[in-house]
């Protein structure tokens, strides 16, 4: 046996188990956490464990009254100084948003974490650790793949405002991956943390299709999105159209979403996903995520920070040049030019 790695018994797979893996295991242990957390299984009559499922004041919380009410034991969340936050929203079921989430975490040069926001019914990322580490108290079951943390609710919600507040952050400086995973209307309309994080992201990233249908859906979403956050949301969303490149979609596709659609395409912040046939039958799972894939969203993420820093060295020189005229008390563009000799 390795310092690192405990093997499996005889009754168990021969894969071994990470130190941080058992670890992890053991503490759960201790929290009790290996009994059945499913809230729609406990009983109520005598003998019974006298806990109410951990929905149920959530969903008491929003019987009252005739307006949206935040359910009772939500917070807001604030990203750490340092932590940036890229928010992964599928315009539709099925559209590959999950696989885009990982496939961005995966390829980022931060250290980066998985958030995936969807009811553990609705999961995509399920198969998609190579190492489970148990149960976090605030809610969230975490593992494991490569170098990526991935949070995954662990039980089942009703609605985007039952969401458990993220797990703080791990590194000064890191990439905070949201896997939304709930219908942009619903998102936009509900009072959440999640629908805070995604008007105040630094980068939002849309996921469609190369259909008719996916683009009607990626206009809905961004008008949804403008409705929630304000045209300046705009400046930062990218768009990820899974399909064949671009030049070859099917003729009048580019031209069945409307003007936000059309703007969104034509402003140099779209990716193109290749469609991968073993992605679309088996899902995320432990085998590699396609190059190809990595490679196109690496560039989403990679030229939205050279935009960063580019402004922000603009405004260094905006600044410097105030400064400049502040000690020179005076303005340059009325100085005479040089005269000859």
């Amino acid at each position: 046996m390795s310092s690192g790695t405990l093997s499996a018994g005889t009754g168990s797979p021969a894969r071994p188990f990470a130190l941080e893996e058992v670890q992890a295991a053991v503490r759960a242990l201790r929290a009790g956490e290996f009994r059945d957390a499913r809230p729609t299984t406990r009983r109520t009559g005598p003998g019974a464990h006298p806990e109410e499922p951990r929905t149920a004041g959530r969903a008491a919380a929003r019987t009252g009254g005739g307006d949206r009410h935040r359910a009772a034991d939500a917070a807001d969340w604030t990203p750490q100084a340092g932590e940036r936050v890229l928010a992964v929203i599928g315009t539709s079921g099925s559209s590959g948003a999950s696989t885009v989430a990982l496939a961005v975490a995966l390829s980022a040069e931060l250290p980066a974490r998985v958030i995936e926001c969807c009811s553990a019914s609705a999961s995509g990322l399920a198969a998609a650790t190579t190492a489970e580490l148990g149960l976090h108290p605030a809610g969230w079951r975490l593992g494991r793949r490569e170098q990526v943390l991935i949070e995954r609710v662990c039980e089942v919600l009703a609605g985007v405002d039952e969401v458990p507040t993220p797990t703080p952050a791990e590194h000064t400086t890191q990439l905070t991956v949201l896997d939304v995973g709930w219908e942009v209307g619903q998102l936009t309309t509900t009072d959440s943390w999640v629908s805070d994080a995604v008007a105040s992201a630094d980068q939002v990233l849309l996921v469609s299709t190369s259909t008719v249908p996916g683009m009607r859906r990626l206009e809905g979403a961004l008008e949804l999105l403008v409705n929630h956050a304000g045209v300046h949301i705009t400046d930062r969303t990218w768009v990820a159209v899974v399909g064949p490149r671009r030049k070859k979609w099917t003729r009048g596709v580019e031209h069945a979403g409307g003007p936000h659609a059309r703007r969104a395409l034509n402003s140099g912040r779209l990716v193109e996903i290749p469609e991968d046939r073993g992605l679309s039958i088996h899902g995320l799972d432990s085998r590699p995520v396609p190059q190809a894939l990595l490679a196109a969203v690496a560039h989403a993420h990679a030229v939205e920070q050279d935009a960063d820093h580019d402004a922000n060295r603009d405004g260094d020189d905006e600044a410097a040049a105030d400064e400049l005229d502040l000690f020179t008390d005076h303005d340059l563009t009325d100085q005479p030019t040089d005269q000859p000799g």
